[in-house]
């Protein structure tokens, strides 16, 4: 008796959303948004790109929630500490988001205009409730919290991004970090001193200086004039 071949699935019923942004991610970190292409999503998945926009949507749409996917995640961490202050909680999810763009270069870029054009959007809205509800833990008066929640979320923000490769750079790599401080303490060294006394006085600290304990202390100094509202 003749066995019938099984038929083989339908490529877009096996292709799960989660897959799509995997592989848009994937791409995203190899090569920033310029590798993120229909046609390498479409080869990469081996599917039709009708399949992609199903689920998905457009590029733009495709990209917005990849970042979303990265930030959510961000925003899930919790602090090692079992009972954990206001402070720790707005420095764990510093770190968490200092952390997801480290690893995802391209995700500065794309957060920063989340933030801009969609500030009703999941991203935005995750991380301002996030930080928001540590403000009023921290005592500041109900009447400034918008204001003490956007100065941390923007000095996170705009620190995040000034250590992410900027999206657009034309270079082949992005430059190696010790090389980068070398020539860039050399450069201050050769300034004239009596011009410029204070970056003489710092060259040394620059160049030793760790991003992340920067970061730390750069919020330290942001929560304690946040207490010291009135």
């Amino acid at each position: 008796m003749a066995t019938r071949t099984p038929r083989p699935e339908r490529r877009n019923q096996v292709l799960s959303t989660e897959r799509i942004i995997e592989t848009a991610i994937e791409l995203l970190d190899a090569g920033g948004e310029g590798a993120m292409t229909t046609r390498a999503l479409t080869e990469r998945l081996s599917t039709g790109a009708g399949a992609i926009y199903y689920r998905l949507g457009s590029r733009e749409e495709l990209l917005a929630t990849a970042t979303e996917t990265i930030v959510t995640a961000a925003l899930a961490a919790e602090p090692v500490q079992v009972s954990a202050s206001p402070e720790d909680e707005i420095r764990t999810v510093a770190l968490a988001l200092f952390d997801a763009i480290a690893e995802h270069q391209w995700l500065a870029t794309r957060l920063t205009l989340q933030v801009v054009r969609k500030p009703f959007g999941p991203v935005t809205v995750g991380i301002f409730e996030r930080i928001g509800r540590q403000v009023g833990a921290l005592g500041v008066p109900q009447a400034s919290w918008f204001d003490a929640a956007s100065t941390l979320v923007h000095f996170i923000l705009g620190a995040v991004s000034q250590n992410a490769r900027i999206e657009g750079d034309t270079s082949a790599v992005a430059p190696d970090r010790t090389e980068f401080l070398d020539a860039t303490a050399a450069a201050w060294e050769d300034l004239d001193p009596e011009d410029y006394p204070f970056m003489h006085a710092v060259v040394g600290q620059m160049n030793d200086h760790d991003d992340r304990e920067q970061f730390l202390t750069g919020i330290a100094v942001v929560i304690d004039g946040l207490t010291r509202l009135g």
